[in-house]
């Protein structure tokens, strides 16, 4: 493969929770190494996406996952946090990608090289479903270890969405600190550890 085709897959995990990192992460495939099995992590189960995860990590060309941090969600929206950590798990592609397909409809205005979006990427695209994959991977191990240090909250079960338990626990418990204060739930919680 020819620098000049260099393509990586762009995606995240993590928007939508309460708490915890969103995880964002660049792949770029060596087609000289296909992987099988490749989908939007969120049909696949646990076990897959680890297995994948693992191969991912051996056979791709390139590949980073960047965490953006509950303080940084809050400073910029989330939104505008997953957009810069887009920007930066590219950045960190070694070698570089000419071109980065990233899932959605919102492509960072400050990406270090071409750039197109793919509504549904992560279903359609095989780097973008890597991606997918290694956010998710990563994204989960985090709230595990979360889980240990803050307990109480079920992170490990619920990954820090708004379910049921979760937002009973932030009644119970009040906000720790890997929760984002800027969220309506979190930010109507009295209570802050």
């Amino acid at each position: 493969m020819k620098l000049s085709e260099l393509v990586a897959g762009v995606d995240e995990a993590g928007r939508g929770p309460l708490a915890g990192p969103v995880v964002v992460a660049a792949v770029i495939l060596d087609p000289t190494r296909p992987i099988v099995g490749l989908a939007d992590s969120k049909v696949l189960s646990r076990t897959q996406r680890e297995e994948l995860d693992l191969e991912i990590r051996t056979r791709a060309l390139a590949f980073s996952v960047i965490e953006v941090g509950v303080g940084e969600i809050d400073e910029l929206n989330i939104l505008q946090a997953t957009l810069v950590g887009m920007t930066r798990a590219i950045a960190a592609l070694r070698p570089a990608p000419q071109l980065a397909l990233i899932d959605g409809n919102r492509l960072p205005r400050d990406l270090p090289c071409a750039g197109r979006t793919i509504i549904c990427g992560d279903a359609l695209e095989p780097a973008i479903s890597a991606a997918s994959i290694l956010a998710k991977v990563a994204r989960d191990a985090r709230m595990r270890e979360l889980d240990v240090l803050f307990p109480g909250y079920d992170f490990a079960l619920h990954k820090g969405y708004p379910t049921a338990s979760h937002r009973a626990a932030l009644q119970r418990l009040g906000a720790c600190p890997q929760h984002r204060r800027s969220f309506a739930p979190v930010r109507q919680c009295e209570l802050f550890t």
